[in-house]
């Protein structure tokens, strides 16, 4: 009998846990595929994340005055202990790792604090040292964090990844352009037309292609483009021979780590935001698989997250979290399994410890990239919608929730500089359009949905949509003919017994083996018709 994917379920396995929401093939993101393909899909995975992981560290080393071989040699170490990061995460150990296909690399929201802290004076030593200490305090508050799951119904966690995509939006923009607004030739008709050159290819494959082609779009769009590239001279390769082949990373490479309050203080607010955004990434993830994601999950995620980066200064690095653009890649590819992830994992392993392979992958041109990156930036936008879709709005404040965060999250995307006169703690964590409407969601949906003061009536504003009364056509072909309700329990002409969700006002989706309200249909015969 075929598995239903709708608001009513077949059960006919357990596995999963939770009633309701049963996947007969257990949890889809332990799938295991072809050696050949897990590795194909891993390096599409680094491919993808790949200009995300080495812009840190070319930030950064630029800013303190480092010289080429010591910022290669920092590109080198980020990616071993991205790598390294990525495989705790996707393996999982006791007490450490989600076991979801989530890829880490050092997040893009330290770097200016970094490079704020360069400009104070810092060195590069007091910056492995914040990481180290503020790190070490963002282990600490993991279980509070872990306990933010009770606040992200879905039209919380339908609101964070959307923000998710639209906020990477201007970096697949800045990526088409070039990525070096210094360049000459950033923004050229050329480049932007490479750009849309990779998108087009990447859209056939997904359409055309058969099964696999489909799935590798991404890769293969990201190949050709760069082929494409070379005789337009936007790709050089000129440099992968220079440097050292092989070199394994050097702890404390820059000296010891040195100690301040102040920088420690500025990089734990940085932490709080990974935190944040770490947590929303492994929802987002769960929602776009499938997978159970309870708050011991995001416990273990978050703990990873932290351990990764409280070793990534000994090793020359900085701090670890998921990358929300691979998070894209799994919505539109459609490969679940984490396993995948952890064979990207090794892959940045190699190319941490063999830098000419990382200046192949370096070659690829920005405009390459962000090509690509519509596509998978959209995508996550998309499942942040689509979660959204599921979201009551009759008789609440869901409307403006929604409405009032996604606006907040996207104020600091489309004017970058309108916190720049607030004090600079509330500048790193308002400037993350991800952490704005995720910290306005959980805030409005505190206010709105969990507060009870007196007796608790259903809102009636200009704000509060009121659909007429109906039922999805989806959900009427869930059902088959000789479907039947006998003591409020629904089940098929065969005698199994079909799980019923039921969702509540606020959007949340709870599962039920007894909903006495549906006894009063059809309760003359019991039965369900689903014929026209």
């Amino acid at each position: 009998m075929p598995t239903r994917r709708s608001a009513v379920s077949r059960s006919t396995n357990t596995k999963r846990g939770f009633p309701g929401t049963i996947d007969v093939e257990g949890e889809p993101e332990n799938e295991r595929l072809p050696l050949s393909r897990t590795i194909m899909y891993g390096l599409q995975h680094v491919l993808t994340m790949y200009g995300g992981i080495i812009a840190p560290p070319l930030i950064v080393g630029s800013a303190v005055g480092a010289t080429p071989d010591q910022i290669g040699m920092l590109i080198a170490c980020c990616l071993f202990i991205g790598g390294l990061a990525t495989i705790l995460q996707t393996v999982g150990i006791p007490f450490f790792g989600s076991k979801l296909p989530l890829v880490q690399g050092v997040s893009f929201a330290s770097v200016s604090t970094m490079t704020a802290i360069i400009a104070g004076g810092g060195t590069i030593n007091e910056i492995f040292g914040a990481v180290l200490l503020a790190s070490v305090f963002g282990f600490i508050i993991t279980p509070f964090f872990a306990q933010i799951i009770r606040f992200f119904p879905p039209v919380v966690t339908g609101i964070v990844i959307t923000a998710i995509g639209l906020t990477l939006m201007p970096v697949a923009g800045n990526w088409i352009m070039g990525g070096n607004a210094s360049a000459d030739d950033y923004g050229s008709v050329k480049g932007i037309g490479l750009a849309g050159l990779t998108l087009l290819i990447v859209i056939v494959c997904s359409k055309l292609g058969s099964g696999m082609l489909s799935r590798l779009a991404v890769l293969v769009g990201l190949v050709i483009g760069t082929i494409v590239a070379i005789p337009m001279g936007i790709a050089d390769f000129s440099g992968v021979l220079k440097g050292d082949i092989f070199a394994l990373p050097t702890p404390f490479a820059f000296g010891w780590p040195e100690f301040h309050v102040a920088s420690t203080i500025s990089m734990f607010i940085v932490v709080l935001v990974i935190l944040t955004e770490t947590a929303a990434d492994i929802l987002a993830v769960g929602e776009i698989t499938g997978s159970k994601v309870d708050s011991k999950r995001i416990a273990n995620g978050l703990r990873a997250d932290m351990i990764s980066s409280m070793v990534s200064p000994v090793f020359n690095s900085f701090t670890q979290s998921a990358f929300a653009q691979n998070v894209g890649l799994v919505a539109i590819t459609g490969v679940r399994s984490r396993f995948v992830v952890t064979a990207g994992g090794f892959i940045l392993l190699i190319l941490g410890v063999l830098p000419i392979m990382g200046r192949v992958a370096g070659a690829i041109p920005m405009q390459v990239l962000g090509g690509a990156g519509i596509v998978l930036f959209g995508s996550v936008a998309a499942s942040g919608i689509r979660t959204l879709s599921k979201v009551s709005y009759k008789d609440n404040m869901n409307l403006i929730i929604v409405a009032t965060s996604l606006a907040f999250g996207m104020l600091p995307i489309v004017k970058p500089d309108i916190y720049s006169q607030f004090p600079s703690w509330f500048e790193v964590i308002f400037h993350s359009g991800i952490s704005s409407a995720a910290l306005m969601a959980i805030v409005l949906n505190i206010l709105f949905n969990e507060l009870k003061i007196g007796k608790r009536a259903r809102n009636k504003n200009a704000f509060a949509a009121s659909p007429p009364r109906m039922v999805r056509e989806d959900e009427i072909r869930a059902l088959e003919d000789g479907d039947t309700f006998i003591g409020g329990k629904l089940y098929s002409k065969d005698g199994e017994e079909i799980l019923v969700q039921r969702v509540d006002e606020t959007g949340d989706i709870t599962s039920s083996l007894h909903i006495p309200t549906v006894d009063k249909v059809r309760a003359d015969t019991g039965n369900v018709s689903t014929k026209p």
